[in-house]
């Protein structure tokens, strides 16, 4: 039971914040006439970097006479109480939050599906550690992010391998938080997403215990948006999808220019930054069936583990609309 409160309360307080965003809705603007647009940004190295610090968003949203707000976050669940209480229109996150997102009733909508995430998370270990296979988690602390794309990624690696959660120690830790209890073995290992991967393999000799690739599983990263923000505003939607678009195309075609812009902009090293565009890939798509099935998986675990209060249709939260028109061009 404890294990189960522990999960359950990130999704509680998701579901407090929708009951007050649904008595404040009309805040600061967040219907009809918005004149200021939230976009919520982690420290991943997502195109939404190399669009804030050239300015792409504000150049677009000013043509609809809208400014722009920044919001950082350290994982993908805050967001959502973002979104919830009506305080954020857009962002880019990982799988594991949008099902915690949905479960709860977050007002919201997947709107393109942005990256595969093969790569993305992973389970680290101090290469002193004695930690060579994923059973010698057992009995060990694991720092995660609860709710986060590690979240799921860690019971997702602890079913394929027959352990009940149980079994090992799962401390709940934003990645602000984890660094520290990791690097001075605080912890026993870290179910992380990069750049922290990353971060630690180069900076700190950290070795990877299994990733996506090992377990062929993909994480997925979505762009979302407020559900009020797509009935009153699509125009806000659509440019949004465009400038993103635009930003990851640069990503993928100008890598050198591309690390050397994040090395700066996040002061990351160089290699770092190589090694973080080389476990990720950007890009705007409609979300498949492919990506569903993934999702629907993700979902029915976290609902067999007490995480979710309730089964969902994973497919319920997609809005395909803008994403399928980007790509055809119109």
């Amino acid at each position: 039971m404890k294990l189960r409160f522990r999960l359950f309360s990130a999704l509680v307080l998701l579901g407090l914040l929708v009951v007050l965003a649904g008595c404040s809705s009309n805040a600061e603007g967040n219907e009809g006439s918005q004149s200021t647009v939230r976009i919520g940004i982690q420290q991943s190295l997502s195109p939404l970097w190399i669009a804030k610090e050239n300015g792409w968003f504000e150049e677009a949203f000013k043509e609809l006479g809208v400014e722009v707000e920044w919001v950082e976050f350290q994982s993908g669940p805050p967001q959502f109480e973002g979104i919830a209480a009506g305080k954020l229109d857009f962002t880019d996150v990982g799988n594991t939050p949008v099902i915690g997102g949905q479960a709860a009733d977050v007002p919201f909508k997947e709107i393109a599906v942005t990256a595969d995430g093969m790569l993305a998370n992973a389970i680290l270990v101090n290469g002193d550690s004695g930690i060579k296979t994923v059973e010698d988690l057992k009995g060990k602390k694991i720092a995660v992010a609860k709710g986060s794309s590690a979240f799921g990624f860690l019971y997702q690696v602890l079913k394929k391998y027959n352990i009940d959660p149980s079994e090992v120690e799962i401390i709940q830790l934003q990645p602000d938080e984890a660094t520290p209890a990791f690097e001075n073995g605080s912890v026993d290992a870290w179910s992380i997403w990069e750049p922290f991967i990353s971060i630690q393999t180069i900076r700190n000799d950290a070795e990877i215990l299994i990733n996506g690739k090992e377990m062929n599983l993909s994480s997925p990263s979505f762009a979302v948006a407020r559900q009020g923000i797509i009935d009153e505003h699509p125009e806000f939607v659509s440019t949004f999808l465009e400038v993103y678009a635009r930003a990851a195309e640069w990503r993928t075609d100008n890598k050198e220019e591309a690390i050397e812009f994040f090395s700066k902009a996040r002061e990351l090293e160089p290699e770092v930054v190589e090694s973080v565009l080389n476990n990720t890939n950007y890009f705007v798509s409609p979300i498949t069936d492919e990506f569903n099935a993934g999702q629907q998986k993700v979902a029915d675990l976290l609902f067999e583990l007490g995480a979710i209060e309730k089964s969902i249709d994973t497919s319920k939260a997609y809005d395909n609309e803008f994403a399928e028109k980007l790509q055809k061009g119109e």
